[in-house]
């Protein structure tokens, strides 16, 4: 600020050169666009047709059950006792520990995926042992 007069902006372009580049951002830049050629062919069936095939033999030989684990009868039968030992309704029991009734409703038509936090609940508000050996 050196100036006397009112302060002016210089709008003359400032041009900044790199160095020129190395063999190996040369290199970088061919598997770039080798990347982008790949990516750009990636919706046609060209170069992938023999990979594909593999794929598909894998999965038609999959024979994985991925269903989950439901809630086994011992178990439903064991809470719906206790529920009616303690002469509860569902709702009651759910309020008592803290869960919705379709939970407890869940648990006793079999449909939930057992949680053993849940379970644990259960077994301290019935004050009965529902998992494991009797």
């Amino acid at each position: 600020m050196a100036g006397i007069g009112p302060l002016t902006q210089d709008w003359e372009p400032i041009v900044i050169r790199k160095k020129a580049p190395s063999a190996a951002v040369k290199k970088d830049e061919k598997v770039l666009i080798l990347s982008w050629e790949i990516a750009a062919n990636a919706g046609t069936n060209r170069a992938a047709s023999s990979s594909t095939s593999l794929n598909t033999r894998k999965l038609d030989e999959d024979t994985e059950n991925l269903a989950h684990d439901r809630v086994p009868t011992e178990l439903k039968k064991a809470i719906m006792q206790a529920r009616m030992d303690k002469k509860l309704t569902q709702a009651q029991l759910a309020q008592m520990i803290n869960e919705k009734p379709q939970i407890i409703h869940e648990y006793e038509s079999g449909k939930a995926i057992p949680n053993q936090q849940i379970i644990g609940k259960l077994e301290r508000a019935l004050g009965a042992k529902l998992r494991g050996k009797k």
